[in-house]
């Protein structure tokens, strides 16, 4: 599956001119994360012949040199000015102040506490080559799954994503699994929740 998503990024010219974009930066330990390549997967589970494609593009990198927000979206305007789309571009070495975590000790580290598995992978340049990244095994997050990270199990917000993002609609197949349990659905309803999947509940 690895081989598959990374023979559709490049074959993706829009993808490509975005990683030699971020590439060119030489941003610690970066990666364009999300979405990106999490879509690729759920794409190719649905035997869609085309990427989806995006509606944002997460560049995450780690530095604890200059922490400040101020310089992050100063690369969002160089990368907007280079390539005209929806750029999110944050260090992760300031994001657990944000999410009342611990300090984190990489971008993999901070990866690791996502909402969703599925979501905590990216795709970067090693060597000239192209490489996928994750704090989980490449074989669980790029199934056709979408799974509640149990790192932190923030239930009312993974439903939240789940609803509002759409993702059961654009892609049916899905499976949602939870930490008690897996919804299998193909045509969910507006009012899906899967709240009842707490412990205890």
């Amino acid at each position: 599956m690895k081989n598959v998503v990374l023979s559709r990024i490049e074959s993706d010219e829009e993808r490509m001119f975005i990683v030699e974009a971020a590439n060119e930066l030489s941003l610690p330990q970066w990666c364009i994360a999300a979405g990106f390549v999490r879509n690729i997967a759920w794409d190719y589970h649905h035997g869609y012949v085309n990427n989806t494609p995006l509606n944002d593009v997460d560049l995450i990198y780690f530095s604890k040199s200059n922490c400040s927000s101020k310089i992050d979206r100063e690369i969002e305007r160089y990368l907007k000015a280079k390539f005209p789309c929806n750029w999110s571009v944050k260090n992760q070495a300031r994001m657990h102040e944000r999410n009342k975590d611990q300090e984190y000790e990489s971008a993999l580290d901070a990866m690791s506490y996502w909402p969703e598995l599925e979501t905590a992978v990216g795709v970067t340049k090693n060597g000239g080559i192209l490489e996928l990244v994750s704090p989980f095994p490449l074989e669980k997050v790029l199934g056709c799954s979408i799974s509640i990270n149990n790192k932190r199990p923030k239930y009312k917000a993974f439903n939240t994503r789940v609803v509002g993002k759409g993702w059961l609609k654009q892609w049916p197949k899905l499976v949602v699994k939870a930490s008690h349990g897996v919804i299998p659905t193909k045509n969910p309803d507006p009012g899906f929740d899967i709240e009842w999947l707490q412990p205890g509940v």
